[in-house]
Protein backbone atom coordinates (compact mmCIF):
# COMPACT_ATOMS: atom_id res chain seq x y z
CA UNK A 1 0.00 0.00 0.00
CA UNK A 2 1.45 3.17 -1.11
CA UNK A 3 1.40 6.25 1.95
CA UNK A 4 -0.38 9.29 1.05
CA UNK A 5 2.07 11.99 0.58
CA UNK A 6 0.79 15.71 2.60
CA UNK A 7 2.02 18.77 1.85
CA UNK A 8 4.12 21.10 4.21
CA UNK A 9 1.25 23.36 4.67
CA UNK A 10 -1.31 20.75 5.52
CA UNK A 11 1.25 19.17 7.89
CA UNK A 12 1.74 22.59 9.64
CA UNK A 13 -2.20 23.32 9.85
CA UNK A 14 -2.43 19.69 11.31
CA UNK A 15 0.02 20.77 13.64
CA UNK A 16 -1.34 23.94 14.46
CA UNK A 17 -5.05 22.23 14.87
CA UNK A 18 -3.84 19.86 17.11
CA UNK A 19 -2.08 23.01 19.39
CA UNK A 20 -5.66 24.53 19.09
CA UNK A 21 -7.72 21.55 20.23
CA UNK A 22 -5.26 20.04 22.79
CA UNK A 23 -8.22 18.87 24.43
CA UNK A 24 -9.06 16.22 21.68
CA UNK A 25 -6.00 15.02 22.57
CA UNK A 26 -3.14 13.33 20.18
CA UNK A 27 -6.15 10.93 18.71
CA UNK A 28 -9.07 12.97 18.58
CA UNK A 29 -7.26 15.77 16.31
CA UNK A 30 -6.03 12.74 14.09
CA UNK A 31 -9.23 11.31 13.91
CA UNK A 32 -10.64 14.39 12.81
CA UNK A 33 -8.49 15.36 10.72
CA UNK A 34 -8.48 11.82 8.81
CA UNK A 35 -5.04 11.22 9.42
CA UNK A 36 -3.24 8.30 11.67
CA UNK A 37 -1.99 9.37 15.37
CA UNK A 38 1.42 8.31 14.58
CA UNK A 39 1.61 10.58 11.53
CA UNK A 40 1.02 13.74 13.63
CA UNK A 41 2.80 12.49 16.21
CA UNK A 42 5.61 12.10 13.53
CA UNK A 43 4.82 15.63 11.93
CA UNK A 44 4.64 17.21 15.25
CA UNK A 45 8.12 15.56 16.46
CA UNK A 46 10.00 16.53 13.40
CA UNK A 47 8.49 19.79 12.93
CA UNK A 48 9.69 20.48 16.66
CA UNK A 49 13.32 19.20 15.71
CA UNK A 50 13.49 21.15 12.35
CA UNK A 51 12.17 24.77 14.51
CA UNK A 52 9.56 25.26 12.30
CA UNK A 53 7.00 25.36 14.83
CA UNK A 54 7.63 26.79 18.41
CA UNK A 55 7.99 24.63 20.82
CA UNK A 56 8.15 25.51 24.65
CA UNK A 57 9.74 23.28 27.41
CA UNK A 58 8.71 22.88 30.75
CA UNK A 59 9.30 26.30 32.42
CA UNK A 60 9.92 28.43 29.47
CA UNK A 61 7.44 31.67 29.14
CA UNK A 62 7.77 33.65 25.78
CA UNK A 63 7.17 36.94 28.07
CA UNK A 64 7.98 38.23 31.73
CA UNK A 65 4.34 38.84 32.07
CA UNK A 66 3.54 35.20 31.51
CA UNK A 67 6.34 34.46 34.08
CA UNK A 68 5.16 36.50 36.27
CA UNK A 69 1.47 35.38 35.83
CA UNK A 70 2.45 31.90 36.07
CA UNK A 71 4.33 32.74 39.79
CA UNK A 72 1.19 34.25 40.61
CA UNK A 73 -0.59 31.40 40.08
CA UNK A 74 1.51 29.51 42.01
CA UNK A 75 1.66 31.54 45.12
CA UNK A 76 -2.46 31.82 44.90
CA UNK A 77 -2.69 28.37 44.41
CA UNK A 78 -0.01 27.53 47.77
CA UNK A 79 -2.10 30.55 49.62
CA UNK A 80 -4.91 28.73 49.22
CA UNK A 81 -3.80 25.62 50.24
CA UNK A 82 -2.83 26.69 53.50
CA UNK A 83 -5.96 28.41 53.73
CA UNK A 84 -7.88 25.04 53.65
CA UNK A 85 -5.08 23.28 56.01
CA UNK A 86 -6.14 26.35 58.48
CA UNK A 87 -9.81 25.94 58.09
CA UNK A 88 -9.50 21.77 59.14
CA UNK A 89 -7.12 22.77 61.95
CA UNK A 90 -9.79 25.65 63.56
CA UNK A 91 -12.53 22.40 62.64
CA UNK A 92 -10.49 20.16 64.62
CA UNK A 93 -9.17 21.95 67.62
CA UNK A 94 -12.63 23.82 68.20
CA UNK A 95 -14.60 20.80 69.09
Amino acid sequence: MMAKQYDKQFKLDAIQYYQDHKDLGLIGCAENLGISQQSLSRWKKGLEQTGEIVCRGSGNYSSDDEKEIARLKRELRDTKDALDVLKKAISILGR
